[in-house]
C-alpha cells in the first residue's frame, strides 16, 4: 500500500530548480532513505512534505487519498537536524509541551511522556535540565519529542550527528521499532552504513532530480559487474597468479604478501574453484571474504567525488 506519494514535485526559487520533477512513493511501515550532496534538495522535499515550503508544482499524496497537507500535519513527526528544545526545561517538561500541542492533556499527556521518556532511554534524568544534556542525550530527547503523540510519518533529518557509538546505536534500534509498531519512516543521513542497515529502499538526489532509487542491493549493482574475494593465505606460493588468472569468471587477481584480492563477475560461481585451486596446490586458506560494493560506493559514483558546499 501506498502510504505516501510524490508526484512530478518541483520548487523554484527564481531561476534555480530546487527540486525538479521528483517522483517517488513510500509504502506503510517503510523506512525510506533519502540522501543527497549538500543542496541537492532533500531539505527542500521535506520542507514542503511537511507544509513549510510551498510546492511550484506537483503533487504530495498521503494514504491515497487525501493530499491537503493542513489536514494531515497532526500526524506528522519531526526529528530535525537543529535541535528542537527549550534548553531551560527538563526532558519531560520538553516532551509534555510538544505532546500538548497535538491536543493531549491530562492522564493521556502524562502516559505518552512517559512512554517517549521510556522509549529513548530517558526515564532517570526526566527532571535533569535539558541544556546540560551531552549530545547523544539531546539527540534523543528531540526524538522523543517528535514521537510522542505517535505520528503515522516520522522524518528524521540526519539525527545521529554528532554523538557517541552508544547513543548512535540506540537511536538506530529505535527507528527499526517504530517501523516495527507501524511508524512509516523517511530517514536522512551522510552516514552510509546507517542506511544500510535500517532503510528498506533508498532514493538518491542530485541537482534536484532522483537519480537512482531502490533497495541497497539493487543500487550496488548499478556501479560495478564485479565483486572481489579478498583470500588471507598462510604460505604463499609462486603460481598463486597462474592458478586463479586460469579460472573461467576471474577478471584480475592481486597478490599482497599474504593477501590476494581476486576480481570475479558477478553471475560467476567461482568459489569452488578458487578454493580447489589453491588446495591441489597446498596452500592453506585462513580467510576468505566476498567483499561488494559499499552504499558509499554507490553515492560516490553516482553524485561525484567533488566536495560541494
Amino acid at each position: 500500500m501506498k502510504f505516501l506519494e510524490v508526484k512530478n514535485l518541483c520548487k523554484e526559487y527564481g531561476n534555480i530548480n530546487a527540486v525538479d520533477g521528483v517522483d517517488f512513493f513510500i509504502n506503510k511501515k517503510e523506512i525510506f532513505g533519502l540522501l543527497g550532496p549538500n543542496g541537492a534538495g532533500k531539505s527542500t522535499i521535506i520542507g514542503m512534505i511537511i507544509g513549510l515550503i510551498n510546492l511550484t508544482k506537483g503533487e504530495i499524496i498521503f494514504e491515497e487519498t487525501n493530499n491537503k497537507i493542513n489536514g494531515w500535519k497532526e500526524n506528522i513527526g519531526l526529528v530535525p537536524q537543529d535541535f528542537a528544545l527549550y534548553w531551560d526545561l527538563s526532558a519531560e517538561e520538553n516532551i509534555k509541551f510538544f505532546c500538548s500541542l497535538y491536543g493531549f492533556k491530562g492522564e493521556e499527556l502524562n502516559r505518552r511522556v512517559e512512554r517517549a521518556l521510556e522509549f529513548v532511554g530517558l526515564s532517570s534524568v526526566r527532571k535533569k535540565i535539558s541544556g546540560q544534556f551531552s549530545g547523544g542525550m539531546k539527540r534523543r530527547l528531540n526524538m522523543a519529542c517528535a514521537i510522542a503523540h505517535t505520528p503515522k510519518l516520522i522524518i528524521m533529518d540526519e539525527p545521529t550527528v554528532g554523538i557517541d557509538p552508544q547513543s548512535r546505536n540506540h537511536i538506530l534500534n529505535s527507528v527499526k521499532q517504530l517501523r516495527n509498531e507501524g511508524s512509516t519512516i523517511i530517514y536522512t543521513s551522510h552516514y552510509m552504513e546507517e542506511v544500510d542497515d535500517i532503510c528498506d529502499r533508498i532514493a538518491i538526489m542530485d541537482h534536484g532530480k532522483i537519480i537512482a532509487e531502490g533497495n541497497s542491493e539493487y543500487l550496488k549493482s548499478l556501479v560495478s559487474d564485479q565483486n572481489i574475494y579478498s583470500i588471507t593465505i598462510n604460505n604463499k606460493s609462486c603460481d598463486v597468479l597462474e592458478c586463479l588468472n586460469s579460472i573461467t569468471g576471474v577478471e584480475k587477481v592481486v597478490v599482497n604478501d599474504n593477501e590476494i584480492k581476486c576480481s570475479y563477475l558477478k553471475e560467476s560461481n567461482v568459489i569452488e574453484q578458487i578454493v580447489s585451486n589453491l588446495s591441489k596446490r597446498n596452500i592453506i586458506i585462513e580467510n576468505i571474504k566476498n567483499e561488494t560494493p559499499s552504499l558509499e560506493t554507490v553515492f560516490l559514483s553516482l553524485t561525484g567525488k567533488k566536495l560541494r558546499d
